[in-house]
C-alpha cells in the first residue's frame, strides 16, 4: 500500500510548502491538496512552487474539477506542471463541491463530467482531441512523460460508473471497509461492462489520521470529516432515496441527525456542523488512535484492495502525525502488494 497526504491550501503559503516537503521528507509516495479558489489560496500556483521545491513526491489535486476549471484550460494547467514536475502530476477529479457550490453554483451533471473527462485525459497527456467541434491538441507535451493518472471521486452509482469508464481509480473519502467494498464492486462492475479490466482500477482512500493515545481527543479533532462527507451523502439520497436498495444504509444512516452544513467551516476542526457526528462514525470513517491500532486499521484497508491511503493533514499535531507515519506505519507497509 502506499501512502499519500492532502495538505490544506492554506495561508501562510511558507506553511503549506514547508508541510508538503515533510511529506516527501517523511517518505510519502504523494502530496495532495484542495482545489477550492475562494475559500482557501489559489492552488495552481502553489503546485507549481511545490513541483520545484520537491524532487520525487508526486503531486496533485484532492480533487479539482472540471467545472470552475473549464475542461482545456484543466488540461493544459495538469500538463504544464507535469512538464515543470518532470512527470510528477497525478490528477484527483470530481463533479465540483465547496469550489462550485460556494460561488453559487451546482456539481456538474454526471453526463457532462464524463464527457469532460474523456477529453482531459487524452488531451492533458499530448494526444488529439474532438472537443467543440475543433480538432485540438497540446503539441507541447514531452512524449517521454509518463501519462497523467486520473482517479475519480465520487460516491453514487453514476459517478462511480464514469469512474469505471473512463479513470485509472476511484478516490474514496471515508476509511469504512464495507463501504469501500461496496463503492469498488460498483466501479468495477462497470469497468467490465465497458471491456476494461476490472482488476485494474485503483483505489485510493482519504480520511484524517491522528496518532495519538487519547482516542477521545482524536474523535474531537475529526468530526468535521464525516461531516463534510454527509454533503455528499445528502445528494445520494436526494437521488436514490436511503432505503438501502441502491446505496447501502451503512453510508447513508448516519446523516440522519444532519441539521446544517457551513462552507465557512468546511474541513475546519471543531466545525459546528460536525456536533451530529458520534463517536462509532468518527471511529469508521478515520484512522485513529496509537500506532498499532493504525497499522491494524490499514490492514483492514489494506484487505479489501486499497492501493493508497492519503492522510487529511487537517488536525492538530501535523508534524507529530507525519513524524509517526514515516517512522513507524510507513515501513511496515513497505513491499507489500494490496
Amino acid at each position: 500500500m502506499e501512502f499519500g497526504v492532502t495538505v490544506l491550501p492554506d495561508p501562510p503559503f511558507s506553511r503549506w510548502l514547508e508541510l508538503i516537503k515533510l511529506v516527501e521528507h517523511h517518505g510519502f509516495g504523494y502530496a495532495w491538496t484542495y482545489d477550492s479558489h475562494v475559500l482557501w489560496q489559489e492552488s495552481f500556483p502553489m503546485l507549481a512552487v511545490a513541483a520545484r521545491e520537491t524532487s520525487k513526491v508526486k503531486l496533485g489535486h484532492f480533487v479539482t474539477n472540471a467545472a470552475t476549471r473549464e475542461p482545456t484550460v484543466l488540461a493544459s494547467s495538469y500538463a504544464t506542471l507535469h512538464d515543470i514536475s518532470d512527470g510528477r502530476m497525478v490528477m484527483g477529479v470530481g463533479r465540483g463541491d465547496s469550489a462550485v457550490r460556494y460561488i453559487g453554483q451546482q456539481p456538474m451533471k454526471v453526463a457532462q463530467f464524463e464527457l469532460a473527462l474523456r477529453m482531459v485525459r487524452d488531451f492533458m497527456n499530448g494526444r488529439e482531441v474532438d472537443w467543440n467541434d475543433r480538432d485540438l491538441q497540446l503539441k507541447w507535451v514531452r512524449p517521454e512523460l509518463p501519462d497523467i493518472p486520473v482517479w475519480v471521486a465520487g460516491y453514487g452509482p453514476k459517478a462511480l460508473a464514469v469512474a469505471g469508464r473512463v479513470a485509472d481509480g476511484v478516490i474514496i473519502q471515508l476509511a469504512d471497509p464495507e463501504i469501500i467494498s461496496w463503492i469498488m464492486d460498483t466501479a468495477r462492475r462497470a469497468a467490465e461492462e465497458a471491456g476494461r479490466d476490472p482488476s485494474q482500477l485503483k483505489c485510493i482512500v482519504g480520511a484524517p489520521s491522528h496518532v495519538t493515545d487519547d482516542l477521545a481527543d482524536a474523535r474531537e479533532q475529526v468530526r468535521w470529516f464525516p461531516a463534510m462527507v454527509s454533503n455528499h451523502v445528502m445528494d445520494l439520497i436526494d437521488r436514490y432515496g436511503a432505503d438501502g436498495s441502491t446505496v447501502p444504509k451503512a453510508l447513508t444512516d448516519y446523516v440522519q441527525a444532519r441539521k446544517f452544513y457551513d462552507y465557512n467551516e468546511h474541513s475546519r476542526v471543531g466545525a459546528k456542523h460536525g456536533e451530529f457526528v458520534t463517536d462509532e462514525i468518527c471511529d469508521r470513517f478515520c484512522v485513529l488512535g496509537s500506532t498499532e491500532q493504525i497499522k491494524a486499521k490499514l490492514r483492514e484497508l489494506e484487505a479489501v484492495g486499497v492501493d493508497q491511503f492519503n492522510i487529511y493533514l487537517m488536525t492538530h499535531g501535523q508534524e507529530e502525525t507525519l513524524q509517526a507515519y514515516g517512522d513507524d506505519v510507513i515501513p511496515s507497509f513497505a513491499g507489500i502488494t494490496a
